[in-house]
């Protein structure tokens, strides 16, 4: 992969300095990222596998869309671009729903949120460069997927379903923007948000 710049914060997300990837993951110091869960109109959540060329956990089930906030963008911007680059989505409606502090690994600290919003599968042309393939999954499914250890998950993606679900995590809300999902942790049952 190659190196970017990002911004490093301090805990209340105020940038303190920009260093390259690669120096942030060495020292680890406190970056941003984003991730998407986009939903289908079946209520099934897009789940990328990672590319095998992927510097952290190749080839394992992601959200929809993971990525680091470079240096000068904002979430939404990084969010914006992710779901361009990874999946070859333009102007798609995603919200706002969780912004947290979570340990990702040795050396990989970072303040993130999560947005949601809906998809057409059939409108993803996802780049083989940075992802493997897609499926679509019900939240039960994902459940039993990660309860079986079968399936390589990364273990952010095990968090951030974890707190989707209403469930503990090792997230560190630092603010919710909104208590509704688009579904109902009880059932896949849609709520209407947009």
């Amino acid at each position: 992969m190659p190196d970017e710049l990002l911004d490093v914060v301090n805990d209340d997300d105020e940038i303190i300095a920009q260093e390259m990837r690669s120096v942030v993951h060495r020292r680890g110091l406190l970056h941003r990222g984003v991730h998407v869960f986009l939903l289908t109109p079946e209520d099934r959540l897009l789940v990328q596998q990672r590319g095998r060329h992927q510097e952290t956990s190749p080839l394992a089930l992601d959200c929809s869309v993971s990525e680091h906030v470079k240096a000068g963008e904002d979430y939404r911007q990084a969010a914006d671009r992710g779901l361009a680059e990874e999946l070859g989505i333009q102007a798609a409606r995603i919200r706002a729903l969780v912004k947290f502090m979570m340990s990702y690994g040795p050396n990989d600290n970072e303040i993130c949120q999560l947005y949601e919003g809906r998809v057409d599968p059939a409108l993803v042309r996802f780049d083989p460069r940075e992802v493997e393939g897609i499926a679509t999954y019900r939240l039960d499914e994902l459940e039993a997927l990660i309860g079986n250890g079968k399936e390589k998950i990364s273990g952010w993606f095990v968090q951030l379903i974890s707190w989707y679900l209403g469930k503990p995590s090792g997230m560190k809300v630092l603010r919710t923007y909104t208590r509704d999902r688009l579904l109902l942790p009880a059932g896949n049952r849609r709520r209407r948000v947009f």
